[in-house]
């Protein structure tokens, strides 16, 4: 008995020390339904700055299959701050080099990514943020999307 709970203990430590990265604030991948991402359909991911003079990295996670038929990615952002102004900015990702390699990690037929979206950014203020990520590209809905999330955390 004290050695399956030797054991236990010593899984708990790891999966402590690996998963825990106390500068992720945020880490999320949402799954796409029939891998047709919408315009009606975007990724809401809410976070708690406790202290705004803090520098923040923001990325995108990605993952589309080999039916994504685009070398690209253009993708709306709205970040909403506690008094619920909006700030809306439109950005393009390069997914794939010009000869048709795709830059992200590949897996049999999923390729993921992950996008810096903002570099040492700073919110405006302390409180609660929504920041929604939708596709910004003429196909509605786009095809081989498999997972889009946020991963948000403190810049080095």
């Amino acid at each position: 008995m004290k050695g399956l709970k030797y054991f236990v203990f010593l899984i708990g430590l790891i999966f402590l020390f690996l998963g825990c990265n106390s500068n992720v604030i945020v880490d999320t991948f949402e799954p796409i339904t029939n891998q047709n991402w919408n315009y009606a359909k975007p990724i809401k991911t809410k976070i708690n700055i406790s202290n705004h003079q803090k520098s923040y990295q923001i990325y995108v996670h990605f993952r589309h299959t080999l039916d994504y038929k685009y070398a690209n990615i253009w993708m709306r952002f709205n970040i909403i701050g506690p008094d619920k102004k909006s700030h809306i900015e439109r950005k393009e990702f390069q997914l794939a080099l010009p000869n048709g390699e795709w830059l992200g990690k590949g897996s049999g037929s999923l390729y993921s990514y992950e996008l810096l979206y903002k570099d040492q950014y700073k919110f405006d203020k302390n409180g609660e943020y929504t920041i929604i990520v939708e596709q910004n590209m003429r196909d509605n809905p786009l095809s081989g999307v498999n997972d889009v999330g946020l991963k948000i955390e403190l810049a080095p």
